[in-house]
């Protein structure tokens, strides 16, 4: 419970941004690309090169990501009333295409140097430059995901996944070399390039696959869920009662619609100071949401629900 308020603190909020994280994760790109560049130049290990060009990957997701985290914090206008806040997830799905490119390029490096082994070179400072730049990434990444979860941010959530898998396949690639040079099998260099490739396309793919949920307005998850309905119990009782709630989340942002019927004998003051305490009952327990509550008197219903409940089939009739 403490670190995870230490994580929610304002001053950890601000400077864990996600805008701040990702420019962070543009200049760990850049080292890692000539730290693992330098080590594929020394050993000539195709392994090392299959992690390198997939750091070149790691730059143009995070370049793109905060492209796109800028563009998602601004306001909403005339041409975008509920905002920008979905720009997040094209950057989820840009940096699985991106994931699934380089997979391609190295399966393409491997196969050709599978055909062809060749001989390892200076493999000592090679791994240890691997190994520094997997350090660096493996700890950027866990603080992009804490923040992540605090800022409900899906770019800095794909670029962490991104770089977990970064040290994976980096982790792969230090283990093959090793084996390699012990057995003397310089086809192991090759495998495991191939293994890394498939890991990578199939994280690609899972981006791709999250992406593309979010942007079909994917319902709050479980727990806000539970706080929502948790507010809306408080304030139901005998002569009022919620119906017809829906959620979405869109990308910082969650939006939640509903019915709230009261007595038809309430004057509309009234029954609007209602609304707003429970508006605002719901905005504390859920930071950020947008409610959307419309007034219905007791047992009335709206036109949409007539229509749809019209168009469900009914049971059939006996012939």
């Amino acid at each position: 419970m403490l670190e995870e308020s230490v994580w929610s603190s304002p001053r950890a909020v601000r400077w864990l941004s996600p805008s701040n994280l990702l420019r962070v994760s543009v200049a760990v790109a850049v080292l890692t690309i000539a730290l693992k560049t330098l080590a594929w130049a020394m050993t000539g290990s195709v392994g090392l090169l299959s992690d390198a060009l997939e750091s070149l990957v790691n730059l143009a997701g995070a370049i793109f990501a905060l492209t796109m985290v800028t563009i998602a914090q601004r306001p909403a206008d005339q041409d975008h009333p509920y905002g920008h806040t979905k720009a997040e997830y094209f950057s989820a799905g840009f940096e699985g295409i991106l994931v699934l490119a380089a997979a391609l390029a190295i399966l393409w490096a491997a196969v050709l140097r599978l055909q062809a082994p060749a001989p390892l070179e200076q493999l000592g400072w090679g791994l240890a430059l691997s190994l520094v730049s997997t350090a660096f990434n493996g700890a950027l990444a866990w603080v992009m995901f804490r923040s992540a979860r605090v800022h409900r941010s899906a770019a800095l959530d794909g670029d962490a996944r991104h770089l977990v898998t970064d040290v994976w396949t980096s982790i792969g690639v230090v283990v093959g070399l090793a084996a390699a040079h012990l057995t003397g099998w310089l086809w192991l260099d090759a495998a495991v390039a191939i293994g890394v490739a498939l890991n990578i396309c199939k994280e690609g793919l899972l981006l791709v696959w999250r992406s593309s949920q979010s942007l079909m307005d994917l319902a709050v998850e479980p727990e806000a869920l539970a706080r929502i309905e948790a507010v809306l119990a408080r304030f139901a009782g005998d002569e009022v009662h919620f119906d017809h709630l829906g959620t979405r989340r869109a990308g910082q942002r969650s939006f939640v619609t509903l019915h709230m019927h009261v007595p038809a004998d309430w004057s509309l003051g009234h029954a609007a100071r209602q609304r707003e305490r429970v508006e605002a009952a719901l905005m504390q327990a859920e930071p950020g949401l947008h409610a959307t509550i419309e007034l219905l008197p007791v047992g009335a219903v709206t036109a949409l629900e007539k229509t749809e409940a019209q168009a469900k089939p009914g049971p059939q009739r006996e012939q």
